[in-house]
């Protein structure tokens, strides 16, 4: 009896841990308060192991019939990153994923980050990096194509991705524009991605639903540095002014104490 309730006292035990080590995928776009913006969480063993926030679109050229009916002529289609989309994730050490599908499957997005680490003159150091991007886009899709020549499925990919580079234990934040070139299999063609107001982490979270501290990109850290460089000129400018007026009043009051002299020679006789 015994012996027949372990194999049961085990399964239960083994469907228990692979319950609490399931994954979550939770879509909180609608927390954001810009429409264009989307939120994306994966948590697994109910920690957070990655999250992103970003604004994206995607421009896509594809061919349409001209009104001869006999020549080619390139349209463009804008597609915008649905509020609603489907998601997927895969937490790793050094590697993770990000999949995002929408309408129905028209449209995947498929981000991947890789951790590594390399030798400075200060020592070994880690960082992570957004290694490659794969999109997925139907043109027979209506919404955004409209009477594409020879609908159907094609992958536009990166080649040799090495964006968002952040130190390890950082997140990366970019409010700027950054537009990042895919190739397709639609004829070689250059989709182009869009992607602005962005806060991304995808390893070493120690808080749940919170980014660890921030790693600026580039842009943001310059045009901050235009946005406060007027103000500390102006108070080192008010600060010379100010020091200026009180040599002088200090100068003023030091000369006025003294005896003046007559320079008219004719008054030393009244002197004394």
């Amino acid at each position: 009896m015994a012996g027949g309730r372990l194999p049961g006292l085990l399964f239960l035990l083994h469907a228990a841990a692979r319950l609490a080590a399931e994954q979550e995928v939770e879509n909180l776009s609608g927390l954001s308060p810009n429409p264009e913006k989307d939120i994306f969480v994966v948590r697994e063993n109910r920690t957070t192991c990655l999250m992103a926030e970003f604004a994206a679109k995607f421009i896509v050229p594809y061919d349409v019939w001209a009104s001869n009916y006999v020549d080619l002529i390139t349209e463009q289609a804008d597609i915008p990153l649905s509020r609603g989309a489907e998601m997927k994730g895969k937490c790793g050490t050094n590697e993770s994923e990000l999949e995002i599908s929408w309408l129905e499957q028209a449209y995947t997005l498929k981000l991947f980050f890789l951790k590594e680490g390399h030798n400075t003159s200060r020592g070994p150091e880690a960082f992570w990096r957004l290694s490659r991007i794969q999109f997925t886009y139907d043109t027979g899709e209506r919404t955004y194509f409209k009477d594409a020549v020879s609908p159907g499925k094609h992958t536009a990919s990166s080649h040799r991705l090495s964006a968002l580079v952040t130190p390890a234990g950082k997140s990366y934040e970019c409010q700027a524009q950054q537009t990042i070139s895919l190739v397709s299999s639609d004829h070689q063609k250059s989709v182009q991605l869009l992607l602005s107001e962005v806060r991304l982490q995808p390893f070493d979270i120690t808080a749940d639903f919170v980014f660890s501290e921030e790693h600026k990109c580039p842009v943001d850290q310059r045009e901050q540095l235009e946005e406060t460089l007027p103000l500390i000129l102006g108070l080192i400018l008010g600060l010379v002014i100010v020091i200026t007026l009180c040599v002088y009043h200090i100068h003023h009051k030091l000369t006025a104490n003294q005896v003046q002299i007559p320079r008219d020679r004719s008054q030393y006789k009244h002197m004394g």
